[in-house]
């Protein structure tokens, strides 16, 4: 099956695209720059592009994102350290930011012959963002069946959906994703920070994956303080 794979240069969409390019036929990968606190994992996502001889489509989404303000990805907010399912994590939602980045997604592939648009969103994601659960993937592969009916065929792929950031991280290092070559901070230092909600996620996603993890942290140990503080909360 032809595959579009969205990619924002993070763990979870790189191994996806490893994955794809394996197992069916990768075409492509797309990715926004919505005005995020730094372009960082644009590069990565760039990067994977090269290394799997695919085309990389950068849209630019500046002037849309700049609409969707109130979130510490979009705005001078700090971001908060911690578990990424703590309440204080709502403060990285970007409102529709996936039904966004999915509908012109879909619109790619149509144009370009592909017969699906993958994503890597997945179980942990479901907590604080609505456009990553299984209710909003169906609705929207069933508005995107009526939108293109008669002109194309394109399925949503979300082969995460139900499962974790350490399953993930096992199907990554399966099929030889580099997982140095991914960028998952939101604070966008010179390292991974160690402390936002997405360093916490992805540490505890190689401890809980018995997968060794190549990433460089500036504050290493954080994410089993993180962790705990959690699972007494």
């Amino acid at each position: 099956m032809k595959t579009l794979v969205i990619c924002s240069g993070g763990l979870d969409s790189v191994s996806l695209a490893h994955i794809i390019a394996d197992q069916q036929q990768l075409t492509r990968l797309v990715s926004f720059d919505y005005g995020q606190r730094h372009r960082k994992e644009l590069d990565f996502a760039a990067a994977a592009a090269r290394r799997l001889n695919v085309p990389h489509h950068l849209i630019d989404m500046r002037g849309i994102g700049a609409s969707l303000s109130g979130s510490a990805l979009t705005d001078d907010i700090d971001v908060p350290d911690g578990h990424y399912a703590e309440e204080t994590m709502r403060i990285t939602v970007v409102p529709n930011r996936n039904a966004i980045m999915l509908a012109i997604g879909f619109g790619v592939a149509a144009a370009n012959g592909d017969e699906a648009v993958a994503t890597a969103v997945h179980g942990g994601d479901h907590f604080i963002y609505p456009d990553c659960r299984p209710a909003f993937t169906q609705a929207f592969d069933a508005m995107q069946q009526a939108a293109l009916d008669g002109y194309a065929s394109v399925r949503l792929h979300t082969p995460f959906v139900e499962r974790s950031k350490a399953d993930i991280v096992r199907a990554g290092a399966a099929h030889g994703t580099p997982f140095a070559e991914t960028w998952s901070c939101y604070k966008g230092g010179e390292l991974h920070c160690g402390r936002c909600g997405t360093c916490v996620e992805r540490r505890e996603a190689f401890h809980l994956a018995g997968v060794g993890d190549p990433t460089a942290y500036a504050d290493p140990d954080y994410w089993a303080q993180a962790v705990a503080a959690r699972g007494t909360a």
